[in-house]
């Protein structure tokens, strides 16, 4: 299967150009929608969010991620993952960071090959697409395999982010906050603090009365700030990158 992970939202043409070329270069590879709002123009709270939701999909899963402020420049290059059996192809600017961080012995490719039509700022139709394709048929990446000893890991973008950020990451609809800290990470006598209010834990919504925020463990193993029967985003003031306070007990 192919996955995607962008940051395009689901207005205008954008994936359903990307699914045109998905459909026409692999026709027998499912497509699943995973995120098309992850943070926008933000590769670094993206890695954490990619790495959480990464764990629901199978080995061969092909994952087209595109969060690509830099796209059309020299310094931003286009890259391939391998990682606990599965691929990763998009821009190398920290968005797979953490994936390959948390994996035992990843691979990494430069994409070094470009199509007779590239657009200087559509990258994900013209590049990713094409080659999440080749790797969803079974073939090997195009371009230079380029492992720890090739390419040293503090020349990797993203290699200087810490294994766990204390900041927002991502607002789903209902108004939860998620945090890029994994909450087996916490202790059950931590509390959290955003714009100065301190967060108890609790098991599941209805732990907490009605109207008051909490921190609980979502779905997907990350801390997330909500309030009961009531949006996080809205009752606390919180803004994507705001920073997480975590205190002892």
């Amino acid at each position: 299967m192919i996955v995607l992970f962008t940051d395009f939202g689901l207005e205008g043409p954008y994936v359903g150009q990307i699914k045109a070329v998905l459909h026409r270069e692999a026709p027998g590879a499912p497509v699943i929608d995973l995120f098309h709002d992850a943070p926008a123009h933000e590769p670094e709270l993206a890695a954490y969010l990619l790495a959480a939701y990464v764990g629901e999909f199978p080995e061969g899963a092909v994952f087209l991620c595109v969060v690509d402020p830099g796209v059309g420049s020299e310094e931003r290059r286009p890259a391939v993952v391998r990682a606990e059996g599965r691929w990763y192809v998009g821009p190398d600017n920290g968005l797979f960071a953490i994936v390959a961080r948390r994996a035992r012995a990843p691979s990494w490719w430069d994409i070094t090959a470009r199509p007779g039509r590239l657009s200087a700022t559509f990258h994900g139709r013209d590049l990713f697409a094409p080659v999440a394709a080749r790797l969803a048929r079974g073939e090997q990446p195009p371009g230079e395999r380029r492992d720890e000893a090739s390419r040293p890991g503090s020349d990797r973008p993203g290699s200087d982010w810490p294994d766990d950020l204390p900041r927002i990451i991502y607002f789903d609809r209902f108004g939860n906050a998620m945090t890029g800290l994994r909450a087996a990470a916490l202790t059950r006598g931590q509390t959290l603090e955003v714009n100065g209010r301190p967060l108890a834990r609790a098991r599941t919504f209805s732990d907490a009365p009605p109207g008051q925020p909490f921190w609980y463990e979502n779905s997907s193993g990350l801390a997330a700030i909500a309030v009961n029967r009531g949006r996080a985003d809205e009752a606390l003031g919180l803004h994507l990158g705001d920073p997480v306070i975590v205190r002892d007990g």
